[in-house]
């Protein structure tokens, strides 16, 4: 086992040669800056749905819907430990001479860009479009996307993956939500 791999991060034979220090700090504000991207998204379009009065509000919700008020502290705390995530992993690619350090070069991270993208689309299908039939189906491919990434970021690091694990359980849980929320109101919805 690598040094790397017993800290947590790497995959075996891989020593990440990590950037400066001011380059590494300059890395985790991108990554925040792209996880609050696609939560200002989100929040965009659910924010007048869910208002007192609004379409969410008028929907028949199984009993075990949370409340409102804790959807934005569990969505901050799941877009952080993802932003953290994703820059423990663009840390932690493998030293390459000549290589580059763009998250667009590095499959990993455009995987975790595509979830980033699914995550946005699901508010904008649910609550935009106010589509939850449409909505299963894009959650289910988001919680596909998910596992994908925990998967890649697993090959790299360790604690990087274990950040995203809470997210892909409250993921289940809104896909859950979801079905019930569409089965519910099949007969009221366009």
């Amino acid at each position: 086992m690598s040094p790397a791999t017993a800290m947590g991060g790497g995959a075996p034979g891989f020593l990440a040669a990590p950037p400066p220090p001011r380059r590494a700090l300059a890395g985790l504000v991108v990554s925040l800056a792209a996880a609050a991207a696609a939560a200002a998204t989100g929040a965009g379009t659910t924010y007048p749905a869910v208002g007192p009065g609004g379409w969410y509000d008028r929907l028949d919700k199984p009993p075990w819907t949370p409340p409102r008020s804790a959807f934005g502290p569990a969505w901050t705390v799941l877009y952080a430990a993802q932003a953290v995530a994703a820059w423990l992993v663009w840390r932690a690619a493998p030293a390459r001479p000549g290589a580059s350090r763009s998250p667009l070069a590095d499959p990993a991270l455009r995987l975790y860009g595509a979830q980033l993208l699914l995550n946005a689309a699901w508010s904008l299908v649910f609550f935009g479009l106010r589509r939850p039939a449409w909505a299963v189906v894009e959650i289910a491919v988001l919680w596909v996307a998910i596992a994908a990434t925990i998967a890649a970021f697993a090959r790299r690091h360790r604690t990087a993956a274990a950040l995203l694990v809470p997210y892909l359980a409250w993921v289940t849980f809104a896909a859950a939500l979801t079905v019930s929320v569409w089965r519910r109101n099949r007969p009221t919805l366009r």
